[in-house]
C-alpha cells in the first residue's frame, strides 16, 4: 500500500476533514507540526498509520525532518495544505524525488515576490512597494496614492493589516503590525520555515472595488477567489467562491460556493486567475487565487496561494461539485491517473450551495457588538431562522466549545479573533448569502450575555 506522509500545521482545511480524504488513497503517517485539535486527536490516532510530534531541536531544520522522516517510512508522497508549511514541503519534495509545489512555490508564499514577478509580466495588480524598516514605510508611502493598506508578506487570513490614510499614522501603523505578527506567531500563526519572516511587509494602494456590475443581487463581497490546481505545471481552475463584504481592514467574514457570475465575466475572471498563476512557475499543489472587481469591468489579482482554499472552502466544492480536491491530488502525486475538469464548474452545474462563515464580534455593518457574548451554537441553531431547504453546522475543531467568550474583534489580528466557524448548505448561493446575513445581525441578540465578573476576567 502506497505511504504519504501529511504534514500538518494551522490553517487550510479542517483537518479531521482532510485525514479522511488522504487515508482514503492511502496509508498516513502524520507529522504534527502544530497541536492537533482536541476534536480530531483520537481519530487522527485510528486513521493513521504513525503520528510524529517533533521536538523544538527537531523543528529547527524543517526541510532535514521531513525529509528525514520521509525516507524513515517510505513516503511516496508528502502533502500538506497549511500556508504556513507549503514552502518547506514544497523544498523537501525537490531533495526526496516527489512530485511537489516546486522550488518557485516560495513566490506564491511572499507576497513581495509575488507582486514583483506579476509586475514584470504586466498583470494588473495594485500598485505597491516592499518594505523592512517604519522608514522604508514613510519612503513607499511618499510614492504612493493613500489610502494605502500595510501587510506582513508572510501573514495568512488578514493578519497584520493596517490601512493609512495619511502619511501621520505610519509609525503607529508599523508598531501594531510588527506586534500583531509577534503575536501570531506564539499562537502558530506563522511561516515555519523562513526566519524572521514576520518582519517583511508591503505597501500597497487600496483598489477601488464595486460588486454591483458584476453580480445580479446585492449584498456580495467586491473579491471573489478562483479554486483549482497545478498539474505538471497546467494550472486548471475548477470552480469560483464567492464572498461577504469583508470587515475592515479586510477580514474574511464568508466564502460561499459557487459564485453565482454570469458565463462570459466567470471566464474573465479565470483567464487573469491563469495569468497570475502562469507566472509563478508552480509544479503541483492546489491553487487559491483572489481577483478584486472593479467598475467598468476592471479587476486586479490580490494574492495567489499554492494550496487550496482555507477554512471550509474545498469541502464546500465536494458538496455541491462532487470533486474531493484533496483526494484527487493526492492520487495525483502518488501516480495514479486523474481525470480533472476540463474546465471551471458553473453555477448551472452545482448541486445546491454551500458557505461557511466566521463568527466574529461585530454585525452587519462591521461595527463591534455593543456588549461581550457567549459563544453558544445550540441557541445558535434554536433562535435563527434559516430559509426552507437551509441547514447549518458548526466545525468543531474551528470553533470555541459552548460558553466560551467571543473574543473583542481586533482589526490588525482578523481571523485570529475569531469564535467559530460555521457551514451552512442551501439551495443555491443567494439563499446562503441572505441566511448568513440573517445569522449575523441576531448573534449579538441571540448569544447568552457575558457576566459582569467574566467579562473583566
Amino acid at each position: 500500500m502506497s505511504k504519504v506522509l501529511f504534514v500538518h500545521a494551522k490553517g487550510g482545511p479542517p483537518l479531521g476533514y482532510a485525514l479522511s480524504r488522504v487515508a482514503a488513497r492511502s496509508a498516513v503517517h502524520l507529522l504534527a507540526l502544530s497541536a492537533l485539535p482536541p476534536t480530531v486527536a483520537a481519530s487522527a490516532e485510528r486513521r493513521c498509520a504513525s503520528v510524529l510530534i517533533p521536538t523544538e531541536q527537531e523543528r529547527h531544520d524543517l526541510v532535514a525532518l521531513i525529509v528525514g522522516h520521509a525516507q524513515a517510512i517510505g513516503a511516496d508522497a508528502v502533502v500538506t495544505f497549511s500556508e504556513y508549511a507549503v514552502v518547506a514541503v514544497a523544498e523537501a519534495c525537490e531533495k526526496l524525488g516527489l512530485a511537489g509545489a516546486g522550488n518557485s512555490c516560495v513566490a506564491a508564499r511572499d507576497k513581495r515576490m509575488m507582486r514583483r514577478t506579476w509586475h514584470e509580466r504586466g498583470i494588473a495588480q495594485p500598485r505597491f512597494r516592499p518594505v523592512a524598516t517604519e522608514r522604508d514605510l514613510h519612503d513607499a508611502a511618499a510614492t504612493l496614492t493613500f489610502p494605502l493598506l500595510l501587510k506582513a508578506a508572510w501573514s495568512a487570513g488578514s493578519t497584520a493589516h493596517r490601512i493609512l490614510r495619511t502619511p501621520q499614522e505610519a509609525p503607529a501603523a508599523w508598531e501594531q503590525a510588527r506586534h500583531v505578527m509577534a503575536e501570531s506567531a506564539q499562537l502558530g500563526y506563522a511561516e515555519l520555515h523562513v526566519a524572521d519572516a514576520g518582519a517583511d511587509f508591503l505597501v500597497e494602494e487600496i483598489v477601488q472595488g464595486s460588486a454591483g456590475e458584476w453580480f445580479e443581487e446585492p449584498g456580495w463581497g467586491d473579491y471573489v477567489s478562483v479554486e483549482g490546481v497545478v498539474i505538471d505545471g497546467t494550472f486548471h481552475p475548477v470552480c469560483l467562491s464567492g464572498r461577504m463584504p469583508t470587515v475592515a481592514p479586510f477580514t474574511e467574514r464568508a466564502g460561499i460556493t459557487p459564485a453565482p457570475l454570469p458565463p462570459a465575466a466567470q471566464e474573465r475572471v479565470i483567464a487573469l486567475a491563469r495569468d497570475a498563476v502562469d507566472a509563478l512557475e508552480l509544479g503541483n499543489c492546489g491553487i487559491h487565487t483572489e481577483i478584486k472587481l472593479g467598475a467598468d469591468g476592471r479587476m486586479w489579482v490580490i494574492e495567489t496561494a499554492a494550496r487550496f482554499g482555507g477554512a471550509m472552502t474545498v469541502p464546500q466544492i465536494e458538496e455541491v461539485f462532487g470533486l474531493d480536491l484533496i483526494g484527487m491530488l493526492v492520487d495525483h502525486l502518488l501516480g495514479k491517473p486523474v481525470s480533472w475538469p476540463a474546465r471551471a464548474r458553473t453555477p448551472e452545474e452545482a448541486r445546491g450551495a454551500a458557505g461557511s462563515l466566521v463568527v466574529l464580534a461585530v454585525d452587519g455593518a462591521g461595527d463591534a457588538w455593543q456588549d461581550r457574548r457567549v459563544w453558544d451554537f445550540p441557541a445558535v441553531t434554536a433562535a435563527v431562522p434559516l430559509s426552507d431547504g437551509s441547514s447549518l453546522t458548526v466545525v468543531g475543531e474551528n470553533s470555541l466549545p459552548d460558553g466560551t467568550p467571543v473574543p473583542v474583534y481586533d482589526p490588525a489580528a482578523g481571523a485570529n479573533t475569531m469564535a467559530a466557524l460555521c457551514l451552512l448548505s442551501a439551495t443555491d448561493p443567494q439563499t446562503v448569502l441572505h441566511d448568513f446575513r440573517t445569522l449575523v445581525d441576531a448573534l449579538p441578540q441571540i448569544l447568552p450575555a457575558l457576566g459582569a465578573e467574566e467579562a473583566r476576567s
